[in-house]
């Protein structure tokens, strides 16, 4: 990793830290808000949702502890970094999402099972209202973090605020309709607060799943092929290089890729030699990927092709 890319991976880190603590602290000021809500009102829902406030404090001290760990360099143990502890930091949180979600559920169906109502009031709407308010302005903050760094926790942590602001428009409609109907709808917080849980469960798969696919490895994206195929052209000036068996080792701010490309039988050892190591260097300094290329001599058509050039 040259300087410049180092010198973008800690400006990374340091926004992704920042965004950590204004998260921890915002979050605790509004669930303490809530449980102050929730216990004047009686209301599960929101209730339910200062806890899952709470769990987004929670979340970003576990993103914190995932940065901190994924600035550590390589060792003997590590060659390759500890970047991926950010991906584990997701799973956490993912996990998380899903234990909150649960509770929700099992708590909102126990309520209406046992006949049990709140009056919500405006002091419910208010905390209801600042909570959308603030959470999608913390998801919008996430949101633009995880695009300029990239980073998959960020992205997570984004969603766990999106959650929290969805959940509240949900439980800010249901006062809005026990406002109207009055004890016609006694059921309404239950239900509202079972529904959130399965809101937050569904959040928690899509969390873990980017996560996971990560950690288990994804295919190269197409853009990426293409950006590497015309850096390889132009740097060898060949066009038929025949660019093929792509594979992508993400470790979270360290990337790196292999692949193999085609050249003349007759190319001299030093020629090949060149030329990868031209590809490599142009590839790493223009895409911010380490590689490692496998060379091979050309084929004949009744030998096997690769994935030729133009397709890749």
């Amino acid at each position: 990793m040259n300087s410049e890319q180092e010198q973008t991976a800690r400006s990374n880190m340091r926004w992704a830290k920042s965004e950590g603590h204004i998260a921890i602290w915002g979050n605790i000021a509004l669930a303490a808000f809530k449980f102050f809500v929730g216990s004047v009102t009686g209301s599960i829902a929101i209730v339910a949702d200062a806890w899952h406030t709470l769990s987004d404090s929670l979340s970003s001290i576990v993103l914190i502890i995932g940065l901190k760990i994924s600035e550590k360099p390589a060792d003997e143990e590590h060659p390759f970094g500890h970047g991926r502890a950010e991906l584990i930091a997701s799973v956490v949180i993912g996990m998380m999402l899903a234990a909150v979600g649960f509770e929700f559920v099992r708590g909102g169906i126990e309520k209406i099972l046992d006949g049990e109502t709140a009056k919500f009031g405006a002091l419910g709407c208010s905390a209801m209202i600042a909570t959308v308010v603030v959470k999608e302005a913390m998801a919008q903050y996430a949101f633009r973090l995880a695009r300029k760094t990239g980073m998959t926790s960020l992205r997570a942590d984004g969603y766990h605020h999106r959650s929290d602001a969805l959940s509240s428009v949900i439980i800010l409609a249901g006062m809005l309709v026990s406002y109207i109907f009055g004890e016609k709808v006694w059921w309404m917080d239950g239900a509202l607060g079972a529904l959130v849980g399965l809101m937050l469960l569904r959040l928690a798969w899509v969390v873990l799943r980017d996560a996971g696919n990560k950690l288990l490895g994804e295919a190269v994206p197409e853009e990426t092929k293409k950006a590497i195929l015309e850096i390889a052209q132009r740097v060898s000036g060949k066009s038929d290089l025949s660019l093929h068996h792509f594979h992508l080792h993400d470790y979270g701010a360290h990337r790196e890729i292999t692949f193999h490309i085609r050249l003349a039988p007759e190319t001299p050892l030093i020629e090949a030699h060149r030329c990868g190591t031209e590809i490599e260097r142009a590839v790493e300094r223009e895409l911010g990927i380490e590689t490692t290329i496998h060379i091979e001599p050309q084929k004949s058509a009744d030998s096997g092709a690769g994935v030729p050039a133009r397709k890749s």
